[in-house]
């Protein structure tokens, strides 16, 4: 007989703007099934004398008379991969709760359910249902069905881990002269400790380290825009192994995109505060920086691969740059109709074009088989274009990965 999978437990954070939303939010939420809920002032635990945080000042000082709404909800008899479609289900519900009452979801964590309520915070506990479930529907609904792939591209091979990291440094010592000059995210190619260390033993990590010096964890700072000559340096240089041009091409997609990608996952944050987003000044100037850089990137488009095309086209759009070569170059890309990467195309075709008109239908195809997508585009407050242009990156990354060859899949 086969074991019965544990209970697993997802714990939702609500943000409202007073008491009463709190409570009502958190009666809702409990009329959902959850087991536990419980509603404490935003930072309770600064007024806490026997805590750590008592008097500390508030990491988040914009919600500073705010409250917050902690709930436990149970989910019992399946695997919690099979849980996912339906959780994404329950992450929209949850968030529509919080609008309507003037907040926002600030965020969820998951794990075994009997963990997560051995570990509930009790305090400013509302509505506890002890031993209580959320009803799962029968059958639990599938992910849809993404459609074929297009043609495979032509591989890229990313170089053995010591002939890359030799170009790098030379371009690095070319472009800086020493380590004087050089910026933060390239400081420690011209290291002495860095030249005589441990050989890397793949490309990838090494390619790694390099985007995580240059946007610790994704996050563009004033080192990401001093970066961004060399990496543009770096993926215009033939020394480079093909495919790791491809992969520093595909980390200036995503540093482009930091800004949408944070206006779309803020959207209702910004609404419940009633103010219009506004960029960080590290992402704009990323964004520009790159912007600025394009012409020459571009100017080798003849030359490129189609993976190369595909992702200029794609980092031209995220820039909002007008480029007519590389606006034509996407109808001349193996993107047969009805594969994942035609949709994709009609994506970065309709940014390019600022085709207002076709960008809906473009992103209603991606939702229909990118279930993420669909879960963002379920926000009433999301903006289509920031929307669009958030979810680009992982597309193109996703589909150029397959003609990406690592040293160790060579023959």
């Amino acid at each position: 007989m086969a074991a019965v999978p544990p209970a697993w437990g997802v714990q939702y954070t609500l943000s409202l703007p007073s008491e009463g939303a709190a409570r009502a939010a958190a009666a809702e939420l409990s009329g959902m099934g959850h087991r536990l809920t419980a509603v404490r002032v935003h930072d309770h635990f600064r007024f806490v004398p026997s805590s750590f945080w008592y008097g500390q000042p508030s990491m988040d000082p914009e919600l500073e008379g705010w409250w917050q709404v902690f709930s436990l909800a149970v989910y019992c008899g399946q695997e919690r991969r099979a849980l996912d479609p339906f959780f994404r289900s329950e992450r929209i519900r949850v968030a529509h709760v919080a609008r309507a009452h003037g907040g926002f979801q600030q965020g969820y964590s998951e794990g075994h359910a009997a963990t997560l309520e051995g570990v509930f915070t009790r305090d400013g506990l509302v509505h506890e249902q002890a031993g209580a479930d959320v009803a799962l529907p029968s059958p639990l609904p599938k992910d849809p069905s993404r459609p074929p792939a297009g043609p495979p591209w032509k591989c890229s091979e990313v170089g053995e881990p010591a002939a890359v990291v030799q170009a790098v440094v030379a371009v690095a010592e070319r472009m800086y002269g020493n380590v004087e000059s050089v910026p933060d995210a390239v400081g420690w190619l011209l290291d002495e400790e860095f030249a005589f260390g441990e050989p890397y033993g793949s490309t990838g990590d090494f390619l790694g380290d390099l985007a995580d010096a240059v946007a610790h964890q994704g996050t563009c700072t004033d080192t990401t825009v001093e970066a961004v000559p060399f990496l543009v340096e770096l993926v215009c240089d033939d020394n480079i192994a093909p495919g790791s041009r491809l992969v520093l091409l595909g980390d200036l997609l995503r540093f482009a995109a930091s800004g949408p990608a944070a206006e779309v996952s803020l959207a209702d944050r910004i609404t419940a505060f009633g103010g219009a987003w506004e960029k960080s000044a590290a992402d704009y100037l990323t964004r520009r920086a790159i912007g600025g850089e394009l012409p020459r990137l571009l100017s080798r488009w003849e030359d490129e691969s189609d993976a190369v095309r595909f992702a200029l086209a794609a980092l031209t759009a995220l820039c909002g740059t007008r480029d007519e070569r590389a606006l034509a170059g996407l109808a001349t890309l193996p993107a047969p109709a009805g594969s994942s990467r035609a949709d994709v195309v009609s994506l970065v075709a309709s940014l390019l074009s600022n085709d207002r008109e076709g960008l809906e239908p473009a992103l209603d195809r991606l939702a229909s088989w990118l279930p993420s997508a669909a879960e963002k585009a379920a926000g009433p407050n999301v903006d289509l274009q920031s929307l669009g242009l958030a979810i680009l990156p992982g597309l193109v990354l996703e589909d150029v990965a397959s003609g990406i060859v690592a040293e160790r899949d060579l023959p």
